[in-house]
C-alpha cells in the first residue's frame, strides 16, 4: 500500500520560482555530441542539407585515399559561402540559427553533431563573393578544452579552395572530415571493397532522401581521389530514387488524395499510392526491405525525413507492401509532428492516427478502402507466375551508375563481392583478362582511347563495351574449380574481341585521315 498523501486544498498549475542561475554546458558535452546515433549516410546527408540551404546547385562528396588507405571525406558545394563571422557562428556548439520557413536545417546542431559522430576532426573552409577564403577546425578534444575552435591558416584555406576551383569559383564551402572512425577500421587490402559498398549505400540513401531536389536539378556526385597520384579513380552521379516512381500503378485510379482532419493542425493531405506487384524498379526494391518501406513517407520542405512505417496506425504486414503514402508536413509549428534531430524519422501524437482513420477522398471514400485495395493488388499480383532469373554478381567500380541501377532492377543479386572493371597494362595479344580472386575484369589500357573518341576517358568510360563484357563474364567469379571448357571459352572470346578492337582502331584511323 502506498503511503497516504495529503494534497493541498488548491492545486497549483504553475511551479513558482525564486531566482535563476545560468549554467553553461560542461566541457564533457563533447562526448554527448559525438554519440548522437547518426549513421554514416544520415550524417553525410545532414551536411548536404546545409549545402542546399546555402543555395548550392552542385555538391560533390569526395573520398580521399592514399594508395590503400582511406584518408578523409570532403563535402564540397558552390553555395553562397561564409565569411569569418558566419564561420564562427556555424562552429559554435549549442548555437541555434534562425531558419526561414523553407530551410532544411532546424536545430543548428547538425554540422557539429553529424560530423563529430563520424570523425575526430571537423574542418570547414569557405569563401563568399566579398570575402577571402577562411576556415575553422573543431575536434572533440578542442571542445573539451573550453569549447576551443581553431582558425585555419589562411594560405592553406585558399589552397584548398583553389584545388576545387572547378566547382568553387567565387563562392562555396568545403566540409572536411579527418580521422574518420569507419575508415580507420578498414583492414589492409580491403579499401576497394569498403569504398565500393560505402559509395553504393551512400548513393542509395542520398538518392532516396533527396530525390525531389535531384529531380529538380540538384547535381550531386560521389567521387574518389587518390592523393598519391593526383587522379580521380572513381566518379558516380547520384540519381533520384523516387519511392513513388512506378510507371503504371498497381490498381487503376491511384494515386488518390485523402484528407485527414488532424486536431491541432487542420486538414492534412495523404497522397496514397499502390505500387505494381513484383516490381523490380529501383524506387521499390533498392531502398531497403519492402516490408519496412510500406506506410508513410513524410516530407519537410521537399526533403524526405521518414521513409516508411505506419506511425502507430498499424503494424507492418506482408500484404500491404505495395502501400505507400506521401505526406508533406505542415509548414507552421505544431505539437502533432516532431522531427528527430537526425532527420530520419517523425514522432506523431495520437491526433494524427485518429485523423487518418477519419480521412476520406473527394468522393467520400474512407482511407481504410485504400488499405483494402492495396491488399487486393498484392494478392492478385502474388498469384501471377514469373520467370525466375539467375542471380548475378553486382557491377561495381568502373561501371556507370545507370548500368548498375539497370542490373539491380532486372536481375537478383548474389550476396558476394561486386565485379569491378579497370584499364591496366596487358600484353599486346590480350584485349581483356580476369583477376578472379579479386573479382576484377582487366581491360588492355592500350585500347582505351579507341573507345573514347581518342581521349583517355573517365573512371566510368566506355559504358557499352564494359557492360557487354560484364554480361559475358560476370559468372566467371566466385567459382571453385576452373573448368577447361570455360577457360577455352574465355580464350576464344578474347581472340575474337581483340580482332574487333583492331578493326575499330583501323576504321577510326581511316576516318581521321
Amino acid at each position: 500500500m502506498p503511503p497516504s498523501v495529503s494534497l493541498p486544498a488548491s492545486w497549483q498549475y504553475d511551479v513558482p520560482t525564486s531566482g535563476s542561475t545560468h549554467l553553461p554546458p560542461d566541457a564533457g558535452y563533447a562526448r554527448a555530441l559525438t554519440n548522437q546515433g547518426y549513421g554514416f549516410e544520415a550524417a553525410v546527408a545532414d551536411l548536404i542539407d546545409n549545402s542546399i540551404d546555402a543555395g548550392a546547385d552542385s555538391v560533390v562528396v569526395h573520398f580521399l585515399r592514399d594508395s590503400d588507405r582511406i584518408l578523409s571525406l570532403l563535402v564540397l558545394d558552390n553555395g553562397h559561402g561564409m565569411n569569418d563571422a558566419e564561420l564562427d557562428q556555424a562552429m559554435t556548439v549549442g548555437r541555434r540559427r534562425d531558419y526561414d520557413g523553407q530551410a532544411l536545417g532546424m536545430y543548428g546542431t547538425g554540422l557539429k553533431a553529424a560530423s563529430l559522430s563520424q570523425a575526430r576532426s571537423l574542418t570547414v573552409i569557405s569563401r563568399t563573393k566579398r570575402s577571402r577564403a577562411a576556415g575553422r577546425k573543431l575536434t572533440a578534444e578542442s571542445i573539451e578544452d573550453g569549447f576551443r575552435c581553431d582558425t585555419v591558416e589562411p594560405g592553406f584555406a585558399q589552397q584548398q579552395i583553389d584545388t576545387y576551383d572547378g566547382l568553387i569559383e567565387w563562392h562555396g564551402t568545403i566540409v572536411r572530415w579527418d580521422h574518420v572512425r569507419a575508415f580507420e577500421t578498414v583492414a589492409p587490402g580491403q579499401s576497394e571493397q569498403f569504398l565500393s559498398k560505402a559509395i553504393a549505400q551512400l548513393g542509395i540513401h542520398l538518392g532516396l532522401y533527396l530525390h525531389r531536389f535531384l529531380s529538380n536539378g540538384l547535381k550531386l556526385d560521389i567521387a574518389v581521389w587518390d592523393v598519391s597520384t593526383g587522379e580521380e579513380v572513381d566518379h558516380n552521379s547520384v540519381d533520384p530514387l523516387d519511392p513513388f516512381g512506378y510507371k503504371v500503378p498497381g490498381k487503376a485510379g491511384y494515386p488518390k488524395k485523402f484528407t485527414a482532419p488532424v486536431e491541432g493542425v487542420g486538414q492534412v493531405t495523404l497522397e496514397a499510392h499502390i505500387w505494381p506487384a513484383k516490381s523490380n524498379l529501383a524506387g521499390f526494391r533498392q531502398i531497403g526491405s519492402i516490408q519496412d518501406r510500406q506506410g508513410f513517407y513524410f516530407y519537410r520542405n521537399d526533403r524526405l525525413v521518414q521513409a516508411g512505417g505506419w506511425s502507430n496506425l498499424r503494424s507492418p504486414e506482408g500484404h500491404l507492401v505495395l502501400a505507400r503514402i506521401a505526406v508533406d508536413l505542415p509548414s507552421t509549428p505544431n505539437e502533432v509532428f516532431s522531427l528527430t534531430v537526425k532527420k530520419d524519422g517523425v514522432e506523431v501524437t495520437p491526433a494524427f492516427t485518429l485523423g487518418v482513420e477519419k480521412a476520406t477522398d473527394e468522393s467520400g471514400t474512407m482511407f481504410r478502402t485504400y488499405l483494402a485495395d492495396a491488399e487486393t493488388a498484392y494478392r492478385e499480383g502474388a498469384s501471377r507466375s514469373v520467370i525466375e532469373r539467375a542471380a548475378v554478381n553486382e557491377p561495381g567500380k568502373g561501371f556507370d551508375p545507370k548500368v548498375k541501377r539497370a542490373v539491380r532492377e532486372e536481375l537478383p543479386l548474389k550476396d558476394d563481392d561486386p565485379v569491378r572493371i579497370d584499364w591496366v597494362p596487358l600484353p599486346d595479344d590480350r584485349f581483356f583478362d580476369l583477376d578472379r580472386d579479386n573479382y576484377v575484369i582487366l581491360l588492355n589500357r592500350d585500347f582505351r582511347e579507341d573507345f573514347n573518341d581518342g581521349r583517355r576517358g573517365g573512371a566510368n568510360d566506355a559504358p557499352v563495351t564494359k557492360t557487354l563484357l560484364y554480361l559475358l563474364l560476370q559468372d566467371c567469379f566466385g567459382l571453385g574449380r576452373w573448368e577447361r571448357k570455360r577457360a577455352d571459352r574465355i580464350e576464344y572470346w578474347n581472340s575474337i574481341l581483340l580482332a574487333a578492337v583492331h578493326a575499330q582502331r583501323e576504321r577510326r584511323n581511316r576516318l581521321a585521315s
